[in-house]
């Protein structure tokens, strides 16, 4: 046999059994943060431009997971993933339109885990996508002890409520606002932020531990914030992404044409054409402005909600998890928002703070006002060069809590209430050996409706689904192949093979340079031909991806 499949195997087996009975040690309290549309912009992941001390400092005090990645990139589909660490494939949902518990299965959730340990369950904001993906409830009360809260102001982020230069308001993508001209004098994330410290004062005299989610709406668009942050980010400092522009090689069906970005009345008036024209290079730089400056919002209010779990007693005893949804393209390979397989869209901030370490008479959170203060660099805490997912959140989060670890799902789950498809990261690699091991691998996938981009093609209804984009992130890797998919039997045909795409990261870190060659791809299909139905689509990709990069090595005369 392969050792590649047998390394597989030996290591399926070993991280089933590693993690034993969590008796004897204490339980912790969870705020669990969750940002939206959040890529990896932040101090703490090395982005020169981006203002965040506060998310810095929560690094600096906990583990920083570098290569994480999100299951889709879409808001929906990778919140539910997350949250009951199944895969997409599992949970069967890849648009907004079905609540899992009824199309797929009754998994159970991490803070309905939680809640079934006797912790007291509570959202704030977006943590679960509102509506029918969630039942309208935000899964209540499965997964909360009591109802979710969602701030007022919220229904107004999808009216006319940027002011333009006519005067008037409109529904734009740039919406910098006064905040004491906006309904009630407030924004959403200011009230959520609000929410959760009156939340976390309701818990100061009560023993019972509990697992507080907050889930903040920005940096999504529209970029409604408060406009003092763009002062942050002078427009003449601002760069384009280093690769504007779409790759000669990238597979038609591979391409995001950023619809929902093509809506906002403010981008409507560029009269971009649809799908491949680009948006002016002096509006790519406001949007980029923009977007930096809503990280920077949302670093504000997280902030306030570390600084106030400190000031209430509560941070010694309560484990921090900050994490966002999924990526979002600023420019990069001519796309913009989320909706594709790429690193810029994938790839997610992951940390975790456990409580302990802290010099005696130290503040743990001190705020740090972004707009009135000095930023200086931070140095993060324990830097993880693993590859990792969003599944791996719901096991870790367990085992450092105190709790028992899920077991690892079967290869067909759909009847298993409580298991895990991620894994526990909770751990540190054995001294001298490098995290950046070859095993560790990172799946994602994106829905199409269609070979070529299309209205529909950012976020297809199920029933419009043709081409499912399976994609497999190792670290000096990214490969996907775009195959048929059949929406009504949510079977995958890997036989039909309607594009690939390989990019190595060493020597295109960016993913512009696609190096998949359909003749090579027919030699690894003769060689895989023979495997047995049983054998599941990411096994096959790992094998296929082993003889492809085997065959490079070997043509370029490497051992």
């Amino acid at each position: 046999m392969d050792i590649f499949v047998l390394r597989c195997f030996f290591l399926l087996v070993l991280h089933t059994s590693a993690y034993p009975a969590a008796a004897g040690r204490e339980r912790k309290n969870v705020l669990f943060i969750m940002a939206d549309d959040l890529r990896t912009s932040l101090g703490c992941y090395g982005d020169p431009v981006a203002k965040s001390p506060n998310i810095d400092q929560l690094a600096s005090r906990g583990q920083v997971f570098l290569n994480a990645f999100a299951q889709q990139a879409v808001c929906g589909p990778s919140r539910v993933s997350m949250l009951t660490s199944r895969r997409p494939d599992t949970t069967r949902l890849y648009d907004f339109n079905s609540y899992w518990r009824v199309h797929s299965g009754n998994y159970t959730t991490l803070p309905q885990y939680f809640k079934s340990q006797g912790y007291l369950t509570m959202s704030v904001g977006k943590v679960f996508h509102p509506g029918i993906a969630s039942n309208n409830t935000d899964d209540y009360p499965y997964s909360w002890s009591i109802p979710a809260y969602h701030p007022p102001s919220f229904t107004y982020e999808k009216k006319k409520m940027c002011k333009g230069k006519d005067g008037k308001l409109h529904v734009n993508l740039l919406c910098a606002v006064n905040v004491s001209e906006q309904p009630g004098g407030t924004l959403p994330d200011l009230e959520s932020t609000e929410e959760a410290v009156r939340l976390l004062k309701s818990r100061v005299n009560d023993d019972d531990p509990f697992f507080l989610a907050v889930g903040f709406h920005k940096p999504h668009i529209p970029f409604r914030i408060p406009q003092e942050y763009l002062t942050l980010y002078p427009l003449d400092q601002m760069t384009l992404a280093p690769d504007p522009d779409v790759p000669e090689r990238l597979p038609t069906v591979a391409y995001n044409p950023w619809t929902d970005i093509r809506k906002r009345e403010d981008v409507q008036k560029l009269n971009i054409s649809f799908p491949y024209g680009s948006i002016p290079k002096d509006f790519q730089l406001r949007i980029r402005q923009h977007y930096y400056a809503a990280v920077s919002y949302m670093d504000a209010q997280v902030g306030r909600l570390l600084s106030a779990l400190e000031e209430l007693g509560l941070a010694d005893n309560t484990m921090v998890v900050f994490t966002s949804d999924h990526g979002w393209s600023l420019g990069e390979h001519g796309e913009w928002a989320k909706y594709s397989n790429f690193d810029v869209a994938t790839r997610v901030p992951l940390i975790f703070s456990v409580p302990g370490g802290n010099e005696a008479g130290t503040s743990t959170f001190p705020f740090i006002d972004v707009l009135r203060e000095s930023v200086h660099s931070i140095k993060s805490g324990k830097v993880r060069s693993r590859v990792v997912e969003l599944v791996d959140v719901f096991p870790t989060v367990s085992y450092l809590a105190g709790l028992e670890v899920p077991v690892q799902c079967p290869d067909i789950s759909f009847q298993v209430e409580l298991c895990t498809e991620g894994e526990n990261r909770a751990y540190a690699a054995p001294q001298g050996r490098s995290e950046r091991t070859p095993e560790d691998v990172a799946f994602s996938q994106y829905p199409r409706p269609a070979d070529a981009p299309q209205e529909n093609s950012d976020l297809p209804d199920l029933k419009d689904i043709k081409i499912m984009g399976y994609s497999l992130r190792t670290w000096d890797y990214r490969y996907t192949l775009w195959l048929g998919f059949n929406p009504k039997t949510f079977q995958v045909n890997v036989s039909d093979v309607h594009a690939g795409e390989l990019y190595m990261s060493a020597d295109d870190p960016g993913q512009d340079k696609n190096i998949f060659s359909n003749s090579d791809y027919s030699e690894i299909m003769r060689k895989t031909a023979s495997l047995p139905q049983t054998v599941g689509l990411q096994m096959r990709m790992k094998l296929e991806f082993h003889y492809f990069t085997a065959g490079m090595k070997t043509s370029r005369g490497k051992p």
